[in-house]
């Protein structure tokens, strides 16, 4: 009995330590799985850098507005407009014979997916949509059904300078990867893959290349656009496998990565007024026919162009109009996001609405100041102001450019506002006056005749506030005629206009 009893014992305590054992295990797991997943960093932590930066040695900073993980199961709409969701279209529905179809943009295993498809009942849009000489009717390829629908995203904030960058495979059928971006007369087409193409001709987009190029949609904006660009041929085809493709957008240059190596860079020295890439840009991720590489067919379909993610950063600045930097030096409209895009509105759209505004110019202003290009210390474009001969003097009393009321939010503090000018030898203002709105603050520019002439200088003024801006705040820039010669006033540039906070 007594043996029994001890079998009994010794079999109950192995059965305890199997347990205990059994139990650290699960513990250690559960601790491992805990640890895996909290090095795994959100966008939200904003642990990510470029991969051709990983110690981030730039100072690049997450823009969490339009930086996606793609995460969970279905599009974040708050970051991202759907082409033809709730039957709605930006610009266009897409490079016809195909058009984009909302159910084709899947988010699924933290990856978005768009998936292009042979659909012969989809209600087409019953419309043609002509890309250049090529114009063709959506769903229909050379008097033939092609009922082909894919996909395409587009960001709702727009932003200005950033590193882009995107973890991608192509899809494997004659239909491009896409990731690009536009902005106001602009477009910058990071890359354009296309993995299966069926029409082999020089210049074209082969199974292996990624092209970068940038177009200038300034008008008249007449095809070709194409201002610069590069075409990199790939040691692999594009929808082998996932790669990561980067692109650096500065002031005044632009670099392409490719899993994280540098492959090719521009400057605006080298390009000069070629140089079109000014103002704010969305990004766009879509899948398109090029028609004139040939088609898809029906066997290649349903293909998949797939995301791991999107990633946009950019660097800090002390400039507190560094948002609306390009507006501030005369390149192009300020944004009010608060308000939706209007769902027409394409890159060479000049009209004001409640999402772009421009500089506004006072009655009579227009003979003395206008917004010129080919003369700039940034961008392209500047203020100028004309002068007068020796027969003329300014018939005004002051000419004035303003912004739009609300472009302005400057809270309390103390400030140095500076511009750039360019001063040309001749008899010259000694002032410009510079108000602001609201709460309204006088400011001079004052001593330009002791300026150096013929060279871009910076002018400054301080300025306190004791009350924040109110929602029609704004900025006017005035030439005063009392402060001008009576006759030969020579003419100048301004450009640069900033806002920095001092202690």
């Amino acid at each position: 009995m007594m043996k029994h009893i001890r079998n009994y014992m010794f079999a109950l305590l192995a059965l305890f330590a199997l347990i205990n054992i059994s139990c650290d295990q699960k513990k250690e797991g559960e601790s491992i799985q805990k640890e895996e997943i909290a090095e795994k960093p959100s966008v939200k932590e904003s642990k990510f850098y470029p991969y051709s930066d990983l110690e981030n040695t730039g100072g690049w900073v997450l823009n969490e507005e339009i930086s996606d993980e793609f995460e969970g199961t279905t599009i974040d709409t708050t970051k991202w407009f759907v082409e033809g969701q709730n039957g709605d279209y930006y610009i266009w529905k897409g490079r016809a014979p195909s058009q984009y179809a909302p159910h084709n943009v899947i988010v699924e295993n933290g990856n978005l997916i768009l998936k292009t498809q042979w659909e012969p009942d989809y209600n087409f849009a019953k419309e043609s949509y002509a890309d250049g000489a090529h114009k063709d009717t959506y769903g229909i390829h050379e008097g033939k059904p092609l009922p082909v629908t894919t996909a395409a995203i587009v960001s709702k904030k727009r932003f200005l300078n950033g590193y882009m960058e995107i973890k991608s495979k192509a899809p494997h059928a004659a239909m491009t990867a896409a990731f690009w971006a536009i902005g106001y007369e602009q477009e910058l087409d990071m890359y354009e893959q296309l993995a299966v193409p069926k029409i082999a001709k020089e210049g074209s987009i082969s199974s292996n290349t990624n092209r970068t190029a940038i177009h200038d949609w300034s008008p008249p904006a007449v095809r070709p656009t194409k201002a610069f660009g590069y075409d990199e041929d790939l040691p692999y085809v594009t929808s082998d496998d996932f790669h990561v493709y980067g692109v650096e957008w500065g002031e005044d240059y632009l670099k392409i990565y490719r899993d994280g190596k540098f492959i090719h860079g521009f400057t605006q020295d080298e390009l000069g007024t070629d140089w079109v890439l000014n103002n704010p840009m969305e990004i766009w991720v879509d899948s398109e026919i090029f028609k004139w590489l040939g088609v898809p067919h029906k066997e290649e379909l349903p293909a998949t162009f797939e995301v791991e993610y999107v990633r946009v950063w950019q660097k800090p600045s002390d400039n507190l109009l560094a948002k609306d930097r390009a507006f501030y030096s005369f390149e192009g409209p300020i944004l009010f996001e608060e308000n939706p895009r209007p769902l027409d509105m394409v890159p060479e759209d000049s009209n004001a609405n409640d999402y772009q505004k421009f500089w506004l110019f006072s009655e009579g202003s227009e003979k003395y100041l206008k917004i010129t290009e080919g003369h700039y210390a940034s961008g392209v474009e500047a203020l100028q102001f004309f002068g007068y001969g020796k027969n003329d003097s300014l018939n005004v009393p002051k000419v004035v450019a303003k912004t739009p009321e609300g472009s302005l939010n400057i809270p309390v503090g103390n400030y140095k506002l500076s511009a750039k000018i360019w001063l040309d030898q001749g008899r010259i203002t000694d002032t410009i006056h510079v108000t602001l709105m609201n709460p309204k603050s006088e400011l001079l520019f004052t001593g330009l005749k002791e300026l150096p002439r013929l060279e871009w200088v910076t002018v400054e003024t301080e300025f306190s506030r004791t009350e924040a801006s109110s929602k029609n705040d704004g900025i006017e820039i005035g030439i005063h005629k009392e402060d001008l010669p009576e006759t030969k006033a020579a003419k100048f540039y301004i450009d640069d206009i900033a806002i920095i906070k001092t202690k």
